[in-house]
């Protein structure tokens, strides 16, 4: 009678979510598990629907699990209704847009969901000014306003492709832009040009624990302002729009592709300690981003992203380094290719698949948007199964002659048990003056602005839980999981204390209030107690978490 009576209040809008992978529950699975396991493999088919998640676990973490109820919420009165019905009812509330989420946190067994999907509405601005705000021209900013099932991909065509601005946000293209991307702080690729993605919101609407539809902005309720850009997503309300800061777009961007492979160990070691160098000195600023792998067989594997400049321009950036490799080539082998695209065609598919074919991935479905893809290169994440995924800050400081020798002889010892990442443009340590005064404005760890790079070490393979002959391999996950710790255990060891990303972290982290928040979190745990007092908001190593493992408060599925 009670779900009845939620039915009536969001006008039909509840349903009874299943896993995008219920056919195949069973032994005796056809035609329709085959499908199932092919669109599987498409980010925005499991968008589609309530029960599908981005990822499908992580190895003695959590498995996804679809919510018995979702209110598929088509605007902020429906969000409104559900979590009223959750308070009253005393019911684990979980929210979900993209459910692109490696922690686990926007589904749980036993929970309400609170479904986003349908609320993908975009809208321009030429001046805005946030609400409650003196309305100066100073005080105005051309913007965006998200709905908060918008995926970037959504945000970047309406902004970019058909306005000719850019919008800070993330990488891949079926990414949330409202919801815990942005308010984990959120990295794009020119993150060290634009600054976090949070730091570009002006205003955000949402729905607080006690059933209040709040703005919350610079000039009003500016604590939870503050805790909304960087505090994390799923804990302090829901929101269900945000209107960000555009910036004018470059006339092109471009990218570096290739690999410099050295002969030996010896050789890797010298290799990895002038690509610090050489970072240090051409590469630690405003107009590079995304990463290099040190890999296990000795070679660097590139792929870097740029703004600001063309192609040849980019090229002659890294000559110093060609030459020096010119000069030794009985020990490396370099090679790179540089490309540009004009910007307003960043998040044009007709122009990236004619240019750049096999970069990008159409949404094949019949009836879907023709302009709808993903990134080939993010294809390996989608219905992934995580055996371990670690990340760390890595200061600007260990890039310079001092000690550049010392770290490149850690990341190759590291490289001996697992290949690790440095993602450039997770680190605001050369960005722009801009993009740093207003990132201290939020409420991320600000260790960040002193990290040149975020480090990432993990390992997943292809693998559905309850799923028949698709099982994740947990043998294979033990051993995985134990060479990603001893490769991140060398990290650690020398860089100690420099504070994890939220949103792309360990989830047995144990220190994780302090290598999430630094010295931010004791004021983000005042704020969540302010704006919600009884914990309504839970979810996994998220502001005020601890409370519910300490005094009994934890639900079934908690």
């Amino acid at each position: 009678m009670e779900w009845q009576r939620l039915g009536a209040s969001v006008h039909g809008k509840l349903e009874k979510p299943e896993s995008p992978l219920a056919p195949c529950r069973s032994d005796t699975a056809g035609e329709a598990c085959a499908a199932a396991m092919r669109n599987s493999t498409n980010p925005f088919y499991l968008q589609d629907q309530p029960g599908g998640t981005q990822s499908a676990g992580w190895l003695g973490a959590w498995s996804a699990a679809p919510s018995p109820y979702a209110v598929a919420a088509e605007g902020a009165a429906d969000v409104v209704e559900a979590v009223n019905f959750a308070r009253e009812h005393r019911l684990r509330l979980v929210v979900k847009g993209t459910g692109h989420d490696y922690l686990g946190r926007s589904n749980a067994p036993d929970s309400l969901l609170v479904w986003t999907h349908k609320m993908r509405h975009v809208s321009m601005h030429d001046a805005f000014v946030p609400q409650g705000c003196p309305a100066t021209t100073q005080a105005s900013s051309p913007a965006v306003t998200l709905e908060a099932g918008t995926r970037w991909l959504e945000a970047y065509q309406e902004v970019t492709v058909k306005h000719g601005r850019y919008v800070q946000g993330g990488g891949c293209t079926s990414v949330g832009a409202a919801g815990g991307f942005i308010q984990g702080g959120g990295f794009g690729s020119w993150s060290k040009k634009y600054g976090i993605a949070a730091a570009s919101m002006l205003e955000a609407e949402v729905v607080t624990a006690d059933g209040r539809l709040l703005v919350a902005n610079g000039c009003q309720n500016q604590d939870l302002f503050w805790a909304l850009r960087g505090g994390g997503g799923g804990t302090f309300g829901i929101v269900t729009r945000v209107t960000l800061k555009t910036h004018q777009l470059p006339s092109h961007l471009g990218l570096v592709v290739g690999s410099i492979v050295a002969k030996d160990d010896a050789a890797f070691k010298e290799l990895l300690e002038r690509f610090l160098l050489f970072y240090r000195e051409s590469l630690s600023n405003e107009h590079w981003g995304e990463q290099v792998r040190v890999m296990g067989n000795n070679s660097l594997q590139l792929f870097l992203l740029f703004e600001g400049m063309r192609a040849k321009e980019a090229e002659r950036v890294w000559q110093p380094l060609r030459d020096w490799i010119e000069r030794n080539q009985d020990k490396y082998t370099m090679k790179a290719q540089y490309a540009e695209i004009p910007g307003h065609r960043m998040w044009d598919f007709a122009y990236l698949n004619a240019h750049l074919p096999g970069a990008v991935e159409g949404d094949q479905r019949p009836g879907q948007p023709a302009d709808r893809f993903w990134w080939a290169g993010d294809s390996e994440q989608v219905s992934t199964y995580w055996y371990a995924y670690q990340s760390h800050w890595i200061p600007l400081e260990r890039f310079e002659a001092a000690k550049a020798k010392s770290f490149a002889a850690s990341l190759f010892e590291a490289s001996r048990h697992w290949s690790v990442g440095l993602h450039f443009n997770k680190g605001q340590a050369g960005a722009s003056a801009e993009a740093v005064h207003r990132g201290r404005e939020t409420s991320m760890n600000p260790a960040v602005y002193g990290a040149a790079a975020l480090i990432i070490v993990a390992a997943s393979a292809p693998g559905s839980p309850g799923v028949p002959g698709h099982e994740p391999d947990k043998a294979e996950g033990d051993a995985m999981r134990a060479r990603v710790s001893a490769a991140m255990k060398v990290i650690r060891a020398a860089t100690p204390g420099t504070g994890a990303y939220v949103n792309e972290a360990d989830y047995f982290e144990a220190n994780w209030q302090q290598e999430f928040w630094g010295e931010n979190y004791e004021r983000l745990l005042q704020i969540k107690r302010k704006v919600d007092p009884h914990g309504l908001f839970y979810c996994h190593h998220c502001v005020g978490s601890e409370q519910w493992s300490s005094d009994g408060m934890c639900r079934s599925g908690q």
